[in-house]
């Protein structure tokens, strides 16, 4: 990665991709006992090259795995964490909403049952194969859960309290976890991680600032607790290691699990947290407006995901070219990039739209950046 060129890229996408038809049916069957993880494997390999693929013949800088090898954009990797016990808690409900409908379950949840700790780094393998096969017009991405997500929906709740009387050294343990991770994935050659922190946007929403409270939390401080333990993980990065974070409303089958513009955070977020850009989620009415850019200072970039993927409609130019115009009424043009609003696929079912539809859009999205900013 070239020195005078840092990611975020003016045109990024978030990470996840679609699985391709072969992927959903060789997961299935090796669910079911016909095949092995090494057949799997090799259908994987297969499909994650095309994407790699797929990245570069759009236009884009960065390439991703598209999350093909994970069930859960988040968990796969939490569970991988030491000291982290999968748990199916019914208490703990999460719950989706589109216009057509709502959407309730109780999904696994990680109790924190003995000291965090990270016994390997996880994803190298799976990074180590992107790596591999990127072109060299590209930079490999690796993204993973921010340390909020450990923490957000459980709560204090799920961390046992003989383990941690404290959480003061939970919060030290899953930062020294995270900064192992980190220079791990850098030793693997990792120059561009992207930390997917649903917590910082949901916290926007009083609905979920509510859950906080009822969960045994700060709901007026708890993401500044989040900021201070990411920033404790990263804070001996190398410096030629870009590290951004995501923060969408959710994203499951087309659906979102929180609203809210950025206000409530957008100060803190944007001054205090250590990272070199944020992808924000613009694409409806649920995001609020772009006054919350007033707050970023200069040398670091806001990734406008004005462009939705979650439904397969094409955005025209006109209506992307108006959104990054509003937005720079607030801030610097300059420190503007563009990308979708969240991830085509961050659960393995996937969003409402096709493969080519989800092209078709990435392909917009390296358009319209090169028209406004020549790279």
């Amino acid at each position: 990665m070239a020195d005078n060129v840092r990611p975020p890229f003016r045109a990024d996408h978030v990470g996840s991709l679609l699985r391709p038809k072969a992927v959903h049916q060789a997961r299935a069957e090796f669910a079911a006992g016909q095949i092995t993880a090494e057949e799997l494997g090799r259908i994987e390999d297969t499909a994650i090259r095309e994407v790699i693929r797929r990245q570069g013949e759009v236009g884009l800088k960065t390439a991703t795995d598209g999350e093909l090898r994970r069930q859960s954009w988040h968990m796969d990797f939490i569970y991988q964490l030491g000291g982290i016990t999968k748990v199916q808690d019914d208490t703990i409900r999460v719950a989706f909403h589109n216009k057509d409908k709502d959407y309730e379950y109780a999904p696994p949840s990680a109790h924190v049952t003995e000291r965090i700790t990270l016994p390997e780094t996880i994803f190298a393998s799976a990074f180590s194969f992107l790596r591999a096969n990127v072109s060299d017009a590209q930079t490999a991405k690796l993204t993973i859960p921010s340390p909020s997500m450990v923490h957000y929906r459980g709560g204090r709740s799920a961390i046992n309290a003989e383990v941690y009387p404290d959480l003061e050294q939970f919060w030290d343990d899953l930062a020294a976890a995270y900064a192992k991770q980190l220079s791990g994935i850098y030793d693997l050659g990792g120059r561009y991680l992207q930390l997917d922190d649903t917590s910082l946007a949901y916290v926007n929403d009083p609905a979920q600032r509510e859950h906080v409270k009822e969960i045994g939390g700060d709901p007026l401080h708890q993401h500044e607790t989040y900021i201070a333990t990411i920033n404790k993980a990263i804070a001996n990065r190398p410096a030629d290691m870009a590290i951004t974070t995501h923060m969408c409303r959710g994203n499951n089958q087309s659906m979102w699990a929180a609203e809210g513009g950025y206000d409530f955070i957008a100060d803190t977020l944007f001054n205090q947290l250590e990272v070199d850009g944020f992808f924000c989620e613009w694409d409806d009415e649920r995001s609020g407006g772009f006054e919350p850019l007033r707050y970023l200072p200069k040398g670091k970039r806001v990734v406008l995901g004005v462009v939705t993927t979650k439904r397969g409609e094409l955005e025209s130019k006109d209506f992307i070219k108006r959104r990054i115009e509003e937005a720079a009424r607030y801030t610097d043009i300059d420190q503007l990039c563009l990308s979708g609003q969240c991830g085509f696929s961050s659960t393995e079912e996937g969003n409402d739209l096709t493969e080519q539809q989800q092209w078709d859009k990435l392909r917009l999205i390296v358009e319209v950046a090169q028209e406004i900013w020549g790279d």
